[in-house]
């Protein structure tokens, strides 16, 4: 079968611009095109398409700024399919979160569905090092903060541990779900928390449940692996939910 950029089946109610961006993108996904393959040059994309140089040039700006492609100049140069970033992807979604008025306990309402699949997944996948890793960054949270930037090198921390976790779990979107709601808290939870009083509780609760899942973790215990983590985001949400509604008085 040929792997070939066709024009065919693209909605016909888009820009002519808009429409050779979902060509590429319908193009990437049917015909399994990998990172690093070339689309064709500008002169072949304006024949293809029937459209101007301006349009082609407006389509694959628009490729550009979705990370989907990278444009060298040169003799050897010209568009060349790019994965996108985790991290390109990841900004882009909590831009459009920013003025959702995502709160807290938004977040948690997720992360208790999430979190514990997450863990069950990555216990089959955690290498010794990568437990070690867990292990270091709990410890990081075991002795109290002096001060403002180590309690959010704290917070950082425990963000971190969960991190880990989705980035091992084997199901990229189960992933990316993971460690994006831990990017969000970062956002939208963890500067908030600074300017409060320390939060003792809430801190000695995260301590306890990472040092026990690290323990699960060794014994590759996936039942009570879960279970941890289920019980961990449940004390986590019933502690931000507690935060949300002081910061709420904070600024009446």
């Amino acid at each position: 079968m040929s792997k070939a950029l066709t024009a065919a089946e693209i909605p016909k109610r888009m820009k002519r611009a808009d429409q050779i961006v979902e060509a590429v993108k319908r193009w990437i996904v049917v015909q399994d095109i990998q990172p690093g393959d070339r689309l064709p040059n500008e002169k072949a994309l304006t024949e293809l398409f029937e459209c101007s140089k301006g349009t082609v040039r407006e389509a694959l700006k628009s490729l550009e700024v979705q990370g989907l492609i990278t444009v060298k100049t040169g003799p050897n140069g010209g568009a060349i399919l790019a994965e996108v970033p985790y991290g390109h992807a990841s900004q882009m979604l909590r831009n459009y979160l920013h003025f959702q008025h995502t709160s807290g306990p938004d977040i948690y309402g997720l992360r208790k569905l999430i979190e514990p699949e997450i863990a069950l997944l990555a216990c089959d996948h955690l290498s010794e090092a990568d437990i070690d890793e867990l292990a270091r960054l709990t410890d990081c949270c075991a002795v109290p903060p002096a001060d403002i930037e180590q309690r959010l090198d704290h917070r950082m921390s425990e963000l971190d541990f969960h991190i880990l976790l989705a980035e091992r779990c084997g199901n990229p979107i189960l992933g990316f779900i993971g460690r994006f709601l831990n990017d969000l808290l970062k956002d939208l939870v963890i500067y908030k928390k600074v300017q409060l009083p320390e939060q003792i509780e809430f801190s000695k609760s995260n301590l306890q449940y990472h040092q026990q899942l690290v323990e699960a973790f060794r014994a590759r215990d996936r039942l009570k692996v879960r279970q941890l983590m289920l019980e961990h985001m449940q004390a986590a949400e019933a502690f931000n939910i507690e935060l949300e509604a002081r910061l709420s008085r904070q600024f009446l």
